[in-house]
């Protein structure tokens, strides 16, 4: 069968007779290969993220068991991912020898007062370093950064002073007054203010909208990441405080935060009972775990938005 030639552009002789026989073209294996050594990446990272899940999960899991073993089964030889003897002594007897609801309804009082008005000072001081322009805006702003350098142990004793001057050592409002607004707070909700296009706003003063109008109508419903994020990580904090509020609540065990009735009540100067210190503990941590996995993708959200991720 004869063959057909075509002259390339550059003079040569080309090929671009069909094979004669009706076989078909044997094409390269380099997609199959890709293919393998995708599925292989993704089993290593599978595998990976299960390791790095477990090695992660294993404190609260030690903390499960400890927590449903029996004080005398802590101190025996030997290595169990079990309680040898499920008992739930842990958990009620620490709650009725001691006011663990008590504690536990300061802690949320304070975690939620402090949330609010920390997630509205934030806000608007965020808003306002972002879409207002007035003299010194930047400068006042590396100012309020320049205060994330300031340990916390640094202020303390000057607001201990503070807080007696204005006669709030011992109440709830000690705690609560100074973690009012977070500079760290403020720069988030500032970056996060600093995506909104400017044309939103400039469309709603042209409609007549003030400055407070245009915040609450147009800016604030674009804010539930961040809203998510100021509200996971204000709350987690203050769950959790332990230092402040041992020193402006100091004195009076009906006051204090489930933190603090943990640590001054549940251990002794001698002996620790570590059943009980876990259960209470496991019951500390769990509103916090709930509310993390609830706002989670929005937590995620906001953090991609402000430029963090």
């Amino acid at each position: 069968m004869a063959t057909e030639q075509d002259e390339g552009r550059d003079g040569l002789m080309v090929d671009t007779a069909a094979p004669s026989t009706g076989a078909t073209p044997v094409r390269s294996g380099a997609p199959l290969t890709v293919k393998k050594d995708r599925g292989r990446f993704f089993v290593l990272r599978l595998i990976a993220a299960i390791v790095l899940t477990l090695i992660m999960l294993f404190p609260l899991i030690w903390m499960v068991i400890t927590a449903l073993s029996p004080q005398a089964d802590l101190y025996q030889p030997g290595f169990h991912l079990w309680p040898r003897h499920f008992t739930l002594r842990n958990f009620t007897e620490p709650i009725d020898a001691f006011p663990v609801w008590r504690w536990a309804a300061n802690s949320a009082l304070i975690t939620v007062a402090v949330t609010a008005i920390t997630v509205v000072c934030n806000l608007l001081a965020g808003y306002a370093f972002a879409k207002m322009p007035f003299r010194g805006r930047n400068v006042l702003f590396l100012v309020l950064l320049a205060t994330l350098m300031v340990p916390v142990q640094a202020i303390m004793v000057p607001q201990f002073e503070l807080s007696i001057d204005l006669k709030l050592y011992g109440h709830i409002w000690a705690v609560i007054l100074p973690e009012s607004a977070t500079v760290f707070g403020i720069f988030l909700a500032r970056q996060f203010f600093l995506s909104v296009p400017d044309d939103l706003i400039d469309a709603a003063r042209v409609d007549g909208a003030g400055q407070l109008r245009t915040f609450w109508s147009v800016v604030l419903p674009l804010c539930k990441p961040l809203i998510a994020v100021l509200v996971l990580l204000t709350s987690m904090y203050e769950w959790n405080a332990f230092a402040w509020p041992l020193v402006a609540l100091f004195g009076d065990d009906k006051k204090f935060t489930l933190p603090l009735g943990i640590v001054t009540d549940l251990q002794n100067q001698y002996t620790t009972n570590y059943g009980a210190l876990m259960a209470m503990t496991l019951l500390s941590i769990a509103p916090m775990i709930i509310l993390f996995v609830a706002f989670q993708r929005y937590f995620v959200q906001g953090f991609a938005r402000t430029g963090l991720q």
